[in-house]
C-alpha cells in the first residue's frame, strides 16, 4: 500500500481523539472534496452546503472507519457522494444543476485580463463537454483530476478494478479531445 495512504489511514484512526490530527485530514483533503463536489454540484452555495456536511459526517463518523476495510480517502468520497445524494434528495434538485454565471474566483494578480477571459473561456468549454460525457466517465474524470485520486483510490471507491478505471478514462478522454476539437 502506498506510503501516502497508509499515512492518512493511520491519521484518521488518530483524529478519532486528537483534535490536531484531524485538522491535518481536513487540511489536506478539503481542497480534494470541494474541487470533487463543486465539480457535481455547479453552484458554489450548494457545494458548500454539501462539503460542510460531508466533513460533519466524517467528524461524527470518525470512529467508525476501519483501514482494514478501505483507504481514508475511499471512505471520505463514498461519505462525499452520499452527502450529495442526500442534498439532491432533500432540495429535490435531482439531474443537472446549471453552472453558475456569477461564480469568478479571483484571478492571480499576474493574470492579465485577456488572460483571464481565455482561461474562462476554455473552463466553460471544458465544463460543458464534461456534460457530453455518462455519468460513470464523467464520475472517474472528476474524481481523476479535480479530486486528485489515484486509479486505485476511484476503483475502490467505485467498485471496479484499477484496470478498469484506466479504461474509462482513457475512453472519456478520447471524448472530451473530440469535443473540444482537439483530435
Amino acid at each position: 500500500m502506498d506510503a501516502e495512504i497508509i499515512h492518512y489511514n493511520m491519521l484518521a484512526k488518530k483524529a478519532v481523539d486528537d483534535e490536531e490530527a484531524f485538522n491535518e485530514l481536513y487540511r489536506h483533503f478539503f481542497p480534494r472534496v470541494y474541487n470533487f463536489i463543486y465539480a457535481r454540484m455547479k453552484n458554489v452555495d450548494a457545494a458548500d452546503d454539501v462539503v460542510s456536511m460531508t466533513f460533519m459526517k466524517v467528524y461524527e463518523n470518525l470512529s467508525k472507519y476501519d483501514p482494514d476495510k478501505a483507504a481514508f480517502s475511499t471512505w471520505l468520497f463514498r461519505i462525499a457522494s452520499n452527502s450529495m445524494r442526500d442534498y439532491f434528495r432533500r432540495t429535490q434538485s435531482r439531474g443537472e444543476t446549471e453552472w453558475e454565471e456569477t461564480f469568478d474566483p479571483p484571478a492571480p494578480e499576474f493574470e492579465e485580463p485577456e488572460t483571464k477571459a481565455l482561461a474562462e473561456e476554455g473552463r466553460a468549454e471544458l465544463l460543458k463537454a464534461l456534460d457530453k460525457l455518462n455519468e460513470r466517465e464523467r464520475r472517474i474524470v472528476e474524481l481523476k483530476y479535480f479530486s486528485g485520486m489515484g486509479n486505485k483510490e476511484i476503483a475502490e471507491l467505485m467498485e471496479i478494478t484499477a484496470n478498469n478505471v484506466g479504461v474509462v478514462l482513457h475512453g472519456a478522454l478520447k471524448k472530451l479531445q473530440k469535443t473540444l476539437g482537439r483530435e
